[in-house]
């Protein structure tokens, strides 16, 4: 075995990467840094995930014992892990020979903190996000925009609603932890990247025509917006493990390329009016017009929309390189889930009855006339709804995906018969197609 470091045994190095032991735990540190970047249980399943993760760090061929012979751990190719060695039984003792047992971490903890920690973590962020939500729905009532509150409007209390109640979900995810609280990060995360130019298109109306058009519900539903944000982001900080960007290859290439240009079309179709009315006098006079173009309001709300349209894209490809996918499919979700408010609100919007006042028509003037206005969507919301729904699609679809799976070739563990090999599964490859993370050896086999 290596040299001991402050009570920590390096047993193998590659080229920017070490393995070894400390008091509690298996880790991974950057070669002669102090500190592990990830660190495992001190358990028999610990060491192969180390290992595991370990091989997937450094290049094949390049892993050499820190002392003894030369020669590195296998040589391999190909989508096969470097063998485990046998499991590393050397640990270091505290004086008396007592390993401390309080103070175990797992790779589900963020580096340099305590499970107590960790656990106290959590909580702040299900509670930043039970805050913003609260002061969401207060933020029904009292007025909003111009006079009116969201419970006056349907169309635009239908859109809030979700989002408030997205976020609520993934405040729940979070408080319940395990592979839960990383799911309910990345929902959240999505939700508050995307619906920020929505709340900012909301107060660009105030910005751009006086303070007074400023109701308290628009105040406190930009407060728990702040508030689910910084939830969502310190969620994202808990239970990292081996998530990654990763760099699409092979058929994931054209996942990637579908899922951004659906992104694409959604930001796109996302701009244009999708509010349609025709008014028809009573002498058979009729007349078309649309709403609803992002582009023909004042420049404030402008800025928010375009805001939301750069979100889409940005989350929406995030979210592709995201690895494991079926993590990535969570922030996916997040971004979505506003989109298909947004349709939910046009389609809500065109049930409702429309003043002639909108056209700058007095209701005696169009009773006098006989004006009747029929309302309905264009062809840019339908195209709209197709790309969400193909990005909802694309999502799911990646998620039921079977991901590809390395193997990794264990060497025999002590007592194990020769002419006999271990076989198990790579940690992050299992936990990419959303199994355990656990490497459980399969039973002995012919050799």
């Amino acid at each position: 075995m290596g040299a001991v470091r402050d009570d920590v045994t390096i047993s193998y190095q590659g080229v920017h990467y070490e393995i070894g032991r400390g008091l509690a735990s298996y880790g991974i540190w950057v070669v002669g840094e102090p500190d592990p970047i990830e660190v495992w249980p001190d358990t028999p399943e610990g060491w192969y995930s180390a290992w595991a993760r370990f091989a997937t760090l450094e290049a094949p061929g390049s892993i050499r014992p820190v002392s003894g012979p030369s020669t590195p751990v296998a040589q391999t190719t190909g989508p096969v892990i470097e063998a485990a060695p046998a499991l590393d039984t050397s640990t270091p003792r505290l004086e008396g020979g007592v390993s401390p047992g309080p103070q175990i971490l797992t790779n589900d903890d963020p580096p340099g903190a305590s499970t107590s920690t960790a656990g106290g973590l959590r909580f702040l962020a299900a509670a930043l996000l039970s805050i913003g939500v609260a002061l969401g729905v207060i933020g029904i009532f009292p007025n909003y925009l111009s006079g009116v509150s969201l419970a006056a409007e349907p169309a635009e209390l239908v859109p809030h609603v979700i989002y408030f109640a997205t976020w609520a979900l993934s405040g729940v995810l979070i408080l319940l932890g395990g592979s839960r609280l990383r799911a309910g990060a990345l929902l959240a995360a999505g939700a508050s990247v995307v619906t920020l130019g929505l709340f900012l298109a909301d107060a660009g109306t105030p910005i751009s025509g006086g303070a007074h058009l400023m109701g308290a519900g628009l105040v406190l539903s930009l407060a728990g917006w702040v508030s689910c944000f910084a939830g969502s982001a310190l969620g994202l900080t808990l239970q990292r493990g081996h998530e990654r960007l990763g760099r699409p290859r092979g058929h994931e290439f054209v996942s990637f390329l579908s899922l951004g240009l659906a992104a694409i079309g959604a930001a796109a179709t996302f701009a244009p009016a999708w509010d349609s009315y025709v008014l028809q006098t009573s002498a058979g006079t009729t007349d078309s017009i649309t709403a609803g173009n992002v582009f023909s309001n004042p420049g404030a709300v402008i800025a928010g929309n375009v805001v939301v349209m750069v979100a889409i894209v940005a989350v929406v490809i995030v979210a592709a390189l995201w690895r494991p996918v079926a993590r990535g499919f969570f922030l996916l979700a997040g971004a979505v889930i506003p989109l298909t408010a947004q349709a939910a609100s046009a389609v809500v919007q065109v049930g409702e009855h429309t003043s002639p006042s909108i056209f700058g028509i007095s209701p005696s003037a169009a009773a006098q006339s006989g004006l009747t206005i029929t309302s309905g969507l264009t062809l840019a919301f339908w195209i709209y709804c197709a790309f969400v729904l193909a990005l909802i699609v694309m999502g799911v679809s990646s998620l039921l995906a079977k991901q590809p799976a390395e193997l990794v070739i264990a060497a025999p563990i002590a007592g194990t018969p020769a002419g006999t090999r271990n076989y198990a599964m790579s940690a992050a490859m299992t936990e990419s197609s959303g199994g355990s993370s656990a490497l459980e050896p399969t039973g002995p086999t012919s050799g």
